[in-house]
């Protein structure tokens, strides 16, 4: 479980093929001499399992199934590509963002991103199959990042960035047109498969 509090940003060393999977290899940073093999670090918002680390290269690496990369943007990382990075959460800490699984539900594409004073407004496409649920002052996490959405449509969602956000995280190297993973609200999701099963 994590918290969408992003702790560090990191970079892509390689994504290497490996037959039906890939093994993703990432500079962490100081991280690094925190983490143990089979710990879950939130890449990107993707909650992924470290698999071999090197506290002196300051590196981890992660095995990728063929599902991940097809659910999520991490296939479509290359060599310096910098990344969003969250251990998972640890009992007894302060909660600063909201609840957050890191199992992407979609990727999303980048409608708008412009400065706007000296904030950033971001603005995503929904896809129509997860339309309703994102309501607006509500939860939504965007790359690992936990957000709120400013604004929510039948078919976009407006956050507005603050500049420590634009600078701690990935988001200063984004453009209209790129893929951002979503994790949609936990309790959106309930709700609506309740919902369902009353039918």
């Amino acid at each position: 479980m994590f918290t969408g509090l992003v702790e560090a940003t990191g970079h892509v060393v390689s994504l290497e093929p490996r037959g039906q999977s890939a093994r993703l290899t990432l500079k962490v940073g100081p991280i690094a001499q925190e983490l143990s093999d089979g710990d879950s670090v939130a890449v990107n918002g993707c909650c992924l399992t470290v698999t071999e680390k090197n506290a002196e290269a300051q590196t981890a690496c992660f095995d990728l199934l063929m599902q991940t990369l097809r659910v999520t943007s991490l296939g479509d990382l290359k060599t310096g590509s910098l990344v969003n990075l969250e251990r998972a959460m640890a009992l007894g800490t302060r909660f600063g963002g909201h609840l957050v699984q890191g199992h992407v539900d979609a990727t999303v594409r980048i409608l708008d991103w412009s400065p706007q004073g000296q904030d950033h407004r971001l603005e995503i496409a929904l896809p129509e199959e997860h339309r309703g649920l994102v309501i607006p002052k509500g939860s939504i996490c965007l790359d690992g990042i936990s957000l709120t959405a400013a604004e929510a449509t039948e078919t976009s969602v407006v956050c507005w960035i603050i500049p420590h956000t634009h600078q701690v995280t990935n988001l200063h190297t984004k453009k209209i047109g790129d893929q951002l993973n979503v994790e949609f609200d936990m309790l959106g999701k309930y709700v609506r498969e309740l919902l369902k099963a009353q039918c």
